[in-house]
């Protein structure tokens, strides 16, 4: 296939337009997530992604029907699927005897999967069975994880990084203090992982700082870590790459701290003290045809000379 065979010229307007929102971009659109089943799922599983859409939604696609494909012994239909709806994050869910309650969390680059981390469900809470208001949808949430394991182990790295990837959201300049109101939070204990969901409450504090709140709305998972889908680390790094476009260009003699404080070093040249502009005044004025040195020598004379006191006769 030849260069110009790849190439597709759009026919109508529309073509066009579409053609142009699936292109390269220097800033890249909000990360779209596609949410489906396998062929034997159980109510466990399919409650569990819809309440996960719910979080992720708008930014997601929810299939309902089911998709008989497994993912870690062959992945070309995640990957048709990906580049159909034009999504680069993935959760699929499936129920065997081997492997119950499975979730299976997974990201792509270039419409290839990159890695893919696989999630038993222990304990599960749904969003319906927790009583308390929800937060509204979009909600962009905060995200925290408590545990060693996410900074000393490998694939809890990995994990870590993919979670806030499939939840961070878009990205924002500036956030309104009502605007954080819902909280993830993933714990890693002794090879398990538990997420929970809270709504932030501020309350008064008799001061102008509120007193914050957590309350529990779900859903929540008691999660247990099994198979994981790693990329190279030269592929992980190729992923990471900014375009040229977006690089900071480091400016000469400009620095700034971890505050973002922006520091500039001045060079000056050296300067002449005697030809150093200085305040006007009568007693430092010089006289008229008398050098400087003659004049200081006239002054040390009548300074040592012998003070004769004039008497009249």
């Amino acid at each position: 296939m030849t260069q110009s065979d790849d190439i597709v010229k759009p026919k109508t307007k529309r073509a066009k337009r579409f053609l142009e929102g699936r292109a390269p971009k220097l800033i890249e659109d909000v990360k779209t997530a596609m949410i489906m089943k396998g062929g034997n799922s159980s109510l466990t599983v399919t409650q569990a992604l819809k309440d996960i859409y719910s979080l992720k939604k708008p930014n997601a696609v929810l299939y309902k029907k089911k998709n008989i494909t497994r993912p870690f012994e062959d992945s070309t239909s995640l990957e048709f699927f990906s580049k159909k709806s034009d999504c680069s994050l993935f959760l699929f869910g499936s129920h065997n005897k081997k492997r119950p309650h499975n979730l299976v969390f997974g990201r792509l680059f270039d419409f290839h999967v990159l890695d893919m981390v696989e999630l038993g469900i222990e304990k599960y809470v749904s969003l319906s069975e927790l009583k308390n208001s929800k937060c509204p949808e979009g909600t962009k949430p905060m995200l925290v994880f408590a545990g060693e394991a996410f900074d000393l182990d490998n694939e809890h790295r990995r994990l870590k990084s993919l979670l806030i990837d499939f939840f961070r959201g878009p990205t924002v300049s500036a956030v309104r203090l009502a605007g954080l109101e819902h909280v993830l939070h993933f714990t890693a204990v002794e090879g398990k992982i538990y997420m929970r969901s809270y709504r932030c409450l501020l309350k008064k504090s008799g001061c102008r700082t509120p007193r914050i709140e957590l309350e529990e709305i779900g859903p929540s998972f008691d999660l247990v870590l099994r198979r994981t889908h790693l990329a190279s680390d030269d592929l992980y790094k190729l992923s990471h790459r900014r375009p040229k476009g977006l690089k900071i260009r480091k400016k000469k003699n400009i620095s700034r701290d971890a505050f973002g404080t922006k520091f500039g070093r001045v060079h000056m040249q050296k300067q002449d003290l005697s030809k150093l502009q200085t305040r006007k005044m009568k007693g430092l004025r010089k006289r008229r045809g008398a050098p400087v040195a003659a004049e200081q020598d006239t002054a040390e004379q009548d300074a040592q000379a012998p003070k004769v006191a004039k008497v009249e006769s």
